[in-house]
């Protein structure tokens, strides 16, 4: 892509190659490009969506039902030729409708050459010019996006406000704008020796500037979008992680800015360590942190955040975005189908992340045995609201904003929380490498997540995946009641008030202080949960799914046992925790932070 940037009237003139290449077994007739822009426009299906829904996003509201009209964005298609040929196409909304000139076989290619002009909106959410914290330009979901085309067809979701699907390709692009303007962006700068002010730290010579313009250049490899923000106020610096990753960071100075980005890097590179060690090797050159956008925003290599935050504030925007590489920008799962796959699991790792920190001492707070507990227990809360839908609902269709919130990131980290508690913590953490191993740069769906699970577990997983994820069925286990059956035995009556099945694990404690723990697999998981932090002593009879109750006999009279406790570590998302512990008292719950 060529970008000429009109900063003065805020547009831009773009001209832009696709080398397409259909690696589907069908002959494709159409293609279909993301307008982003267009969605900035008064009566737009984002306007209107966020005009009539119960719970509209703060940011939006009906901002932009009251656009002027150099306040709009817009893209507008000066032309479109496949191999030198004119297609005809139209703009519907956020989505460009084109009719091929030629079919693409299976295995051939096309080059789709397209001249267009554009106007960045008024910064309402994501992208857009003067942002609240004054940065000019936020320009990410800013260019034609060639739409993804898959097993399951094209992907050409409107922009409504929710998250985004792409094809991976290189990206050259350059981007001449005003010279008194510094850029961060996806992908690694080509010409830093001809940029000025903070890519010229290292340099030590003035860069040559000739007119009134500097074009910048950029190459990113195999990354299925690409951001980038300006301002003339940017103060960039960056260092080479332990890795070998060259991080970077441009914010505008100040009060509310310098001290804690000078601290950023430092937390950063940290938290890189416990990223790839956990959850898989960055794979990119580079990475860069941009003050900008309307909160915070991912993108391959980058990600846009407002950076007038405290300490704790700023890091965990940053590690959240960052985090976003791997269940996002790598192995790119659509988020407009399983945005909990993203934000969900982001979360939770995010979650892990900062408690590292802490532990490391680069942000205060107390340090949790389980950092997701809180997650497990804001879900279950909610489940009682009547509010819940179930996670295989359209990121769009969700009927209010506080439902696909908690069912994205809330029970998308419960997701990752339940199947720990199901299959264990070693089998588990070795999974989650082994997911990002196999299905990185491949787009996985659920059930590409859940046979790695299965893999690594030995265990049988369909009828978590059809539970938790198609239905709002609830966990609720009980302690019923103990029985004496003799003198040394006792009969532990256990039952499922809910309709979701699980395992069990079981905690009794005895009056001399000590304790025996058993594990209770379902029937249909045909195994039992490997290494964990609950380590038990003993594997029970199977509980078969359609049994209401389940009895356990013990070597122990009723009068030595002082409480029967279910999931003593509190994973499991039940929503009653009051009758997990007999004699009946209520359970301290975790608290989300």
């Amino acid at each position: 892509m060529d970008i000429e940037v009109d900063s003065e009237n805020n547009q831009y003139a773009g001209h832009q190659y696709v080398q397409y290449y259909n690696n589907s077994p069908d002959t494709l007739n159409r293609i279909f490009y993301h307008l982003y822009f267009n969605a900035f426009q008064p009566n737009s299906m984002m306007d209107t969506r966020s005009r009539t829904i119960a719970d509209p996003d703060g940011r939006v509201l009906d901002r932009i039902q009251n656009l002027k009209e150099n306040e709009i964005g817009f893209h507008k298609i000066l032309s479109l030729t496949q191999n030198g040929k004119k297609t005809n196409y139209e703009v519907v909304g956020t989505i460009l409708e084109v009719d091929l000139a030629e079919p693409i076989l299976p295995g051939e290619s096309a080059l789709m050459d397209m001249r267009y002009v554009s106007q960045v909106p008024l910064q309402v959410r994501r992208s857009g010019r003067d942002n609240k914290e004054g940065i000019r330009l936020s320009m990410s979901q800013w260019y034609p996006k060639v739409c993804e085309y898959d097993y399951q067809g094209w992907h050409t979701n409107p922009y409504v406000g929710r998250e985004f699907h792409g094809v991976w390709g290189d990206f050259d692009v350059k981007i001449t704008i005003d010279k008194d303007y510094i850029i961060g962006a996806t992908g690694v700068l080509q010409n830093a020796e001809n940029i000025g002010y903070g890519y010229q730290k290292n340099v030590g010579k003035e860069p040559k500037k000739k007119g009134k313009s500097l074009t910048w250049h950029f190459l990113a490899e195999n990354v299925h979008d690409f951001v980038w923000a300006a301002d003339p106020d940017y103060t960039h610096t960056k260092i080479t992680a332990h890795d070998g990753t060259v991080l970077h960071f441009l914010f505008q100075p100040g009060e509310d800015t310098s001290e804690n980005w000078a601290q950023l890097p430092d937390a950063m590179d940290e938290a890189l360590k416990w990223i790839n060690k956990n959850y898989g090797k960055y794979p990119y050159p580079v990475y860069s942190f941009i003050q900008g956008g309307d909160g915070g925003m991912e993108y391959p290599m980058a990600t846009l955040i407002t950076g007038k935050r405290k300490w704790s504030s700023l890091v965990g925007v940053s590690i959240h975005e960052l985090m976003h590489s791997w269940y996002q920008m790598i192995l790119g799962t659509n988020e407009a189908l399983y945005p909990w796959m993203d934000e969900g699991f982001t979360s939770y790792a995010s979650a892990e992340t900062m408690n590292y920190l802490k532990k490391k001492g680069k942000i205060p707070g107390e340090l949790r045995d389980n950092p997701t507990l809180g997650a497990v227990r804001s879900y279950a809360n909610f489940t009682q609201t009547g509010m819940e839908e179930p996670l295989s609902t359209h990121a769009d269709h969700y009927m209010t904003n506080r439902a696909y919130g908690l069912a994205s990131y809330v029970k998308g980290s419960a997701t990752l929380a339940q199947l720990q508690y199901i299959i264990g913590k070693k089998d588990f953490q070795s999974a989650l490498l082994r997911y990002y191993d196999t299905w990185k740069f491949k787009h996985p769906n659920t059930n590409d997540f859940i046979r790695i699970m299965e893999k690594e577990s030995n265990l049988e997983l369909d009828w978590f995946k059809e539970y938790w994820v198609n239905t709002t069925h609830q966990i609720d286990y009980a302690v019923d009641t103990l029985i004496n059956r003799s003198a040394k035995t006792t009969e532990i009556v256990l039952s499922r008030q809910g309709v979701f099945p699980m395992p069990i694990d079981l905690t009794i404690n005895y009056k001399d202080g000590s304790s025996s723990k058993h594990n209770i697999a379902l029937r249909m998981m045909r195994g039992n949960k490997g290494s964990d932090s609950f380590t038990y002593e003993k594997i029970e009879e199977d509980w078969p799914w359609t049994h209401p109750t389940y009895s356990l006999t013990i070597d122990s009279p009723i009068g030595n046992i002082t409480s029967v406790i279910i999931d003593e570590s509190k994973r499991m998302a039940d929503v009653n925790l009051d009758n997990n512990i007999y004699p009946r008292q209520v359970m301290e719950e975790e608290q989300p932070e």
